[in-house]
C-alpha cells in the first residue's frame, strides 16, 4: 500500500470522516523530524481508543529540517495513523472546526522541544569526537 494515499486535503479529510460513527482524534504538530517518541505517543492514543480514527495535521515550521510534504509522508507511513493533512497555516483552528473531532491533541510545543533536544544531542556528539 502506498501510504501517501493517506495524505488528504482538508476538504478530502472532511468527506472521509463525515458521518462516521467512530470518534476522530486530531493531532497537530510539526514532526520536524519524526522520532520514536512520536510513534509511541500516537500508538498510545490509538491504544486508549482503538475504535477512533487518528488524523495528523502536519504544520509548517520555521527552519524546517525536512519539507512539510516529506514530514507528512513519514507520518503517513505509521500504521497507527489513518489520515494526514498538510496544514497550510500555522493555526489548525479552521481544520479543527471543519472536522469537529472528539479530541484534539496539540503537539507544537512538544515538537519544538523535541527538535531542540535533537539539535543539542547532535552538537554534543560532534564536540565529543
Amino acid at each position: 500500500m502506498d501510504t501517501r494515499s493517506k495524505i488528504l486535503t482538508p476538504a478530502e479529510a472532511e468527506r472521509a470522516v463525515r458521518g462516521l460513527a467512530r470518534p476522530l482524534i486530531v493531532v497537530t504538530g510539526y514532526f520536524n523530524v519524526l522520532v520514536a517518541e512520536h510513534a509511541r505517543e500516537l500508538g498510545a492514543l490509538r491504544q486508549a481508543d482503538p475504535d477512533a480514527l487518528v488524523l495528523v495535521a502536519v504544520l509548517p515550521v520555521d527552519n524546517e529540517l525536512l519539507s512539510q510534504r516529506a514530514r507528512a509522508e513519514m507520518v503517513a507511513a505509521l500504521a497507527v495513523v489513518d489520515y494526514v493533512v498538510i496544514a497550510a497555516g500555522g493555526d489548525p483552528a479552521g481544520l479543527v472546526e471543519l472536522l469537529r473531532p472528539a479530541m484534539v491533541v496539540r503537539w507544537e510545543a512538544a515538537d519544538a522541544a523535541r527538535t531542540r533536544r535533537l539539535i543539542e544531542h547532535v552538537h554534543e556528539r560532534r564536540q565529543t569526537r
